[in-house]
This record gives structure tokens, C-alpha cells and sequence, in this order.
């Protein structure tokens, strides 16, 4: 008798504390693979508890994404001008890490941070969601000229998905409207949806005096057609790939234009020193057509609207280590997804 009181006394206690511990569990913040927070001036991005980005929103000139980490937390983008580290060129004050912008939508400069340049102002944001597939970033944001003027609107959508920390992956969609009348995208290779990458990434050192000749850095690009290196720049292509070293290991970012596009494949602006961006409106400059400087230019009716979609893909290895024709092959299959 004794002994089944103490068997049914086990019993009972190991029932109540598994019931206690469902309970305690069940109250316990259940936390997203990709987890947005929002701050005073910016959204905090995680993927699986560890930082990937943050999306800069308030009193900077655009919207930017800074830093951008990569496989095994790896910092893929150059510190400065948003904080000083050592070893790092300090030109380009407006390569703010990642951004979308133009350097001539009806003839105003959006893409530098000159005293008579435009800023893209934020409006307000539409959708903020995380959650176990992927997080979303919905932003709308004003165009607006050094004299007061909004240019135009626009609606940015960032698709931030979960991945093992060995790849990073994420979706970049603007659609800009020709609200205010008629917009012009001008034809020069200051755009457009761009990247400034770590210096250990960089094609070309830092020259050691400015009359010396650039050594070779560490870093390769490569583009869909084969192209590779310095002779990428200007080049159209469906995908260009950018890989270096950063902290000993070889990493890379690919950027899939999207067949969509207006003016796909579109021209790639890859210089040595590690700025990487797909510009769609480049083409006199790329081309060296001297005498057709508006060939390149993309005109949107008033009333209507443009959409441009990336993919960019965080990996490791080179672009083949990494199969990075293949992961565009799957963005086709995908169909783009619609954000």
C-alpha cells in the first residue's frame, strides 16, 4: 500500500511539473527567424537572433541599410562614412553602405550629398512584419529637390528571408510614381541600386601615393556573360557577383537584375574600389556613346509608375563556389516574388 501511494504520489508530481513547465514554455516570447524592431530612427533587422542589418530612416539624405553582415556575421560594407574604422578609404561620403538612387531624375541629383543635390525623405512606413520564412519592410518616401520641390514618390519594399548563417538573402523592390508630372530618369552612371563594399573585398588597393599606380587587391567580380574584373564595369548583364576576403574568408555578394526591369540586362557600375551597383539608365556613359548623351534616359509618363526589382545573395566562396548561376536560375523559377 505504501509503495503505490508512493508510485501514485511520483505520478502526480511529475504530471503537475510537466503541465507547469508547458505552462511556463507557453509564456515564454515566442521570437520570429526574422525579427524587425523598430527604433527612434531606424528598424533593427535579425535573422535567427543575430544582427543583419539596420534600415536607416530619419534625418540622413535617403533611406539606407547599414551594416550589411553576411555569412557567419561577416561585415560586408564599408564603415565610413556612418562610423569611423581603421584602414578604410574615405571618398564617396554618400556611399552609404546599401541605397537606391539617381544622379539625374528631372535633372536633380539624388545621388550625391553635395549642397545641391536632392534627399529622398521618409514618409512613412506601410507594413513592418516579421516571421519564420521572412521579414518585411514597406517604406514610402519623397523625392524632394535642394529648392523644396517633391520630384516624385515612391514605395520601397525590402523581403528579408531566413537562411542558415552561411548564406544571407534578401529582396529590394522600389516602385517610383510620376506623381508630380511628367519623370525623367537621365542617362549617367551615377546610380542606381547600389552597394559600397568591405575594403578587403576591393578589385585595386588603395594607390600608395596618388601619382602611383593602384596595386591589385584581393577581390573579383564576375558577371553572367563571363566577364570578370575590372572589365565588368559598363557591361550588361543579367547577374554580376563581387567576392573577397573579409576577415580571412571569402565572401561575395551577387546581384540578380530581374528580367522585369526596364532595360534588362541592365548596365553594372563595378568599380575597383568596391562600389557595385546595377544602374538601368547608364547606357552613353558605359557605351561611350559621346554624341547620344540621352540614350540611356527612361521617361514615365504623369499618373504612371516605374518598378525595379533585385535580389542580392550573401554567400560564401567565389561565384561558383557559391553557384551563383544557379541561385538565379531559381529567382526565375520563383517568378520574382511579388511583394
Amino acid at each position: 500500500m505504501n509503495n503505490f501511494l508512493s508510485i501514485t504520489r511520483c505520478a502526480f508530481i511529475k504530471t503537475v511539473s510537466l503541465v507547469a513547465g508547458v505552462l511556463v514554455v507557453g509564456c515564454l516570447p515566442v521570437f520570429a527567424d526574422v525579427q524587425i524592431s523598430q527604433l527612434a530612427d531606424r528598424l533593427r533587422v535579425e535573422i535567427n537572433g543575430k544582427l543583419f542589418t539596420e534600415y536607416y530612416f530619419k534625418d540622413v539624405p535617403r533611406p539606407f541599410c547599414y551594416p550589411i553582415t553576411g555569412p557567419d556575421g561577416l561585415m560586408m560594407t564599408r564603415n565610413w562614412p556612418m562610423t569611423n574604422a581603421p584602414g578604410e578609404e574615405h571618398d564617396h561620403p554618400h556611399h552609404r553602405s546599401l541605397w537606391f538612387a539617381h544622379g539625374d531624375v528631372n535633372g536633380q541629383d539624388f545621388w550625391t550629398e553635395t549642397p545641391g543635390a536632392g534627399k529622398i525623405l521618409h514618409v512613412g512606413f506601410d507594413e513592418i512584419k516579421s516571421g519564420p520564412d521572412f521579414g518585411l519592410i514597406k517604406a514610402r518616401n519623397n523625392w524632394v529637390a535642394v529648392d523644396g520641390r517633391v520630384i516624385c514618390t515612391d514605395e520601397q519594399t525590402l523581403r528579408i528571408y531566413s537562411r542558415p548563417n552561411r548564406e544571407r538573402l534578401f529582396d529590394f523592390e522600389a516602385t517610383l510614381h510620376a506623381s508630380r508630372g511628367e519623370l525623367t530618369f537621365g542617362d549617367t552612371k551615377e546610380g542606381t541600386m547600389a552597394i559600397r563594399l568591405a575594403e578587403t573585398m576591393r578589385l585595386m588597393k588603395p594607390a600608395p601615393n596618388k601619382s602611383g599606380p593602384a596595386p591589385l587587391g584581393d577581390g573579383h567580380a564576375a558577371n553572367s556573360e563571363g566577364v570578370r574584373d575590372v572589365a565588368a564595369w559598363g557591361k550588361r548583364a543579367a547577374w554580376v557577383d563581387y567576392s573577397g576576403p573579409v576577415a580571412g574568408k571569402i565572401v561575395g555578394v551577387a546581384i540578380f537584375d530581374c528580367p522585369q526591369n526596364p532595360h534588362h540586362p541592365t548596365w553594372w557600375h563595378v568599380r575597383d574600389y568596391g562600389l557595385f551597383a546595377a544602374n538601368p539608365f547608364g547606357q552613353h556613359d558605359f557605351e561611350g556613346l559621346k554624341q547620344n548623351k540621352t540614350a540611356g534616359n527612361l521617361v514615365v509618363p504623369a499618373g504612371k509608375s516605374v518598378t525595379f526589382r533585385y535580389r542580392f545573395y550573401l554567400h560564401e566562396g567565389n561565384e561558383q563556389q557559391a553557384r551563383v548561376a544557379e541561385h538565379f536560375a531559381e529567382y526565375i523559377r520563383e517568378g520574382f516574388p511579388a511583394h
